[in-house]
């Protein structure tokens, strides 16, 4: 039996009508995905360039490092105690005539504190390198020095004959004070004290830097300021009084 001419056509057109929708549909999903890899890749690029990478935190060590010893300020670390007997003395006088002298004889404890002020500390005098730290202390200095008026007397106070020398005692002392305050600084100076402070610094920091993590320390000095060595004229107020001398009183 003969098939139809015209069936054959039919089925031919039929199954290349097939073939065209299902290559379209296959063409339509090959171009989906593209177009969406091409979207994902373009939004990335967008992405980058409208929020690019943050650079990592960096830690500055040395200012760190820096701020820490500065924080510990004042770096007390020599002590000197003396004790100073100081006499003082106040004429009376009547058309150019002494006619009395008061004299005062003052025990003075005195008190000085050497140190480095660490808060002067500047960047430039350290260096930090990994487990490494190379760093110049300030120069050592008086921190401090005073009369401990509780552990101080006037021993003597004399009016002369009479009673005629000057009521001066609040005065006299005063002047005992800051002149027994000048001998104890001038006289810790002498034997040391500034530079067993700045011995006694290298050491405590080079410690404290050690036990901070750091393999190599390294602490330098400076000559001590000596210029220090004067205090400042700010005696304390006068106890006890003269006019009740705790020991051996003469009027």
């Amino acid at each position: 039996m003969q098939q139809d001419p015209y069936d054959r056509r039919g089925r031919a057109f039929f199954s290349g009508l097939v073939w065209m929708l299902t290559g379209g549909t296959i063409a339509a999903a090959l171009l989906i995905g593209l177009n969406h890899q091409i979207s994902d890749r373009l939004f990335a690029a967008l992405n980058a360039l409208l929020n690019p990478p943050q650079p990592q935190p960096q830690v500055d060590v040395q200012s760190l490092t820096l701020q820490k010893i500065r924080d510990a300020s004042e770096l007390m670390t020599a002590e000197f105690t003396m004790q100073a007997v100081v006499p003082t003395e106040q004429d009376a006088t009547f058309s150019g005539f002494t006619i009395g002298t008061t004299k005062l004889l003052y025990i003075a404890q005195g008190e000085v504190q050497a140190g480095v002020d660490l808060s002067q500390l500047v960047p430039d005098q350290m260096q930090v390198t990994e487990d490494r730290i190379v760093i110049k202390l300030p120069p050592a200095r008086i921190l401090n020095s005073k009369i401990d008026v509780n552990k101080s007397q006037v021993y003597d106070y004399n009016r002369g004959f009479l009673g005629l020398g000057p009521d001066a005692g609040p005065q006299l002392q005063s002047l005992a004070q800051q002149e027994a305050l000048q001998k104890i600084v001038t006289t810790a100076c002498e034997q040391g004290v500034l530079q067993r402070a700045s011995d006694r610094a290298k050491l405590v920091v080079t410690q404290l830097l050690t036990a901070a993590g750091y393999k190599t320390v390294t602490v330098d000095t400076q000559p001590p300021l000596m210029d220090t060595c004067t205090p400042t004229p700010t005696p304390p107020s006068p106890s006890p009084s003269p006019s009740s001398p705790t020991l051996s009183p003469s009027q």
